[in-house]
């Protein structure tokens, strides 16, 4: 609709993730890193995480297309499904029939599959996004693919792509199998300040003119605050920026038309704002409609200014009591996550602890046992 007013090729700010619009921010560059030599190297498990927004899928991307024709790659997106459903969708994607196969077919010709492409010397690669909503018993059908392997490599490498709740989800004892097996993990952090604008006129760039529009001192701070430095809310706001100029028909964006613009995005619930800006203030004009309704209701006068000013009253220190309340409810919450994630990391020290007793009671088993044999040997003789 724009593009032609700003001289862009393309729209710059598409939600759909777009490898030509990657942007290598520090988070992002550490990310791209981290995964290349995971796959490369065959590391195992990857684990990547992020936020909502933050760029995981254009990173999954970027990687697929660095790599093109060296790897194999099936990747899973619907991951609410239970062991078989995900199987069955992991051999599709890689290009196997699927119709009429019960879950020890698809095991059989997943495993012919990797054993094959291992013997043409290509490389599976497993990309499984939203991990976070696999059910428990999916995750562990995922570790048990792992153990598909040649003599000297695995024959399938797994990613794993997820919201942050999936590195809570991969702690629970009953995984801590899988856990093991991660030998790469990275997280997607958000864009700070700079990166944000940086950000904003690369994607300007790449659709053919980085000058496209001119943004005061200050707006980027405006910007970033709102946004968080998610890149996908960045793109919103910078669509919208880009149609707000193209109806005025200005490309000099001004403070003014920036704090429109985001506040016509806060009230569409685009951004998460406080708890205040979701309760609002009494209105006087609308409080006064609402009693004349309800004196008529009841049979009191319509003119009742007295009481109608008590009630009014009454509302706003309500207003005011629920708001201290969340407040407060909200330093409870804040300390409850510290107590847990204390004893998150408490729990870690247990369960590796445990872990040393064990291989040590497992090595003085095998001692007694040996002992035994040579006692056992020699009454024998």
């Amino acid at each position: 609709m724009y593009e032609q007013f700003f001289h862009l090729q393309c729209k710059p700010f598409e939600l759909v993730p777009n490898p030509a619009f990657f942007y290598l921010s520090r988070t992002h560059r550490k990310a791209l890193s981290y995964l290349e030599y995971g796959i490369r190297e065959r590391a195992g498990f990857v684990l990547l995480t992020g936020e909502v927004g933050s760029g995981k899928t254009t990173l999954i991307h970027n990687i697929l297309n660095r790599l093109e024709g060296e790897i194999v790659t099936a990747r899973v997106f619907n991951t609410r499904v239970d062991p078989t459903q995900l199987l069955s969708m992991i051999n599709e994607d890689f290009g196997l029939s699927v119709e009429n196969r019960q879950k020890i077919d698809l095991l059989r010709d997943l495993n012919e599959f990797l054993v094959s492409q291992y013997a043409e010397r290509r490389q599976p690669v497993l990309i499984i996004d939203e991990a976070q909503n696999l059910s428990p018993d999916s995750l562990e059908e995922i570790r048990l693919l792992s153990n598909l392997e040649a003599v000297d490599r695995k024959l399938l490498q797994i990613v794993l792509v997820g919201q942050p709740e999936l590195k809570i989800i991969i702690r629970r004892p009953e995984l801590r199998q899988l856990r093991q097996r991660i030998n790469i993990s990275c997280h997607l952090g958000p864009l700070n300040e700079e990166e944000t604008e940086e950000y904003f006129f690369h994607r300007l760039e790449c659709a053919g003119n980085a000058a496209a529009v001119t943004l005061p001192s200050g707006a980027f701070s405006r910007i970033h605050r709102r946004t968080e430095g998610l890149p996908r809310l960045v793109n919103i706001v910078g669509d919208y920026l880009l149609l707000a100029a193209f109806t005025e028909g200005d490309a000099d964006l001004n403070i003014e038309l920036i704090d429109e613009v985001l506040a016509d995005l806060a009230d569409g619930v685009t951004f998460a704002g406080p708890c205040e800006s979701v309760m609002g203030t009494v209105d006087a004009d609308d409080c006064h409609s609402r009693l004349n309704t309800l004196e008529n209701m009841v049979g009191r006068p319509a003119d009742a200014d007295s009481g109608r000013g008590s009630i009014q009253e009454r509302l706003l220190k309500h207003e005011n009591i629920l708001r201290k309340v969340i407040s407060g409810q909200r330093e409870q919450l804040a300390g409850l996550h510290t107590e847990l994630e204390k004893v998150r990391l408490c729990m870690e020290g247990i369960e590796d602890r445990l872990d040393r007793v064990l291989k040590l009671q497992d090595r003085e088993r095998g001692a007694h046992k040996d002992r035994a044999r040579t006692l056992l040997a020699k009454l024998s003789g």
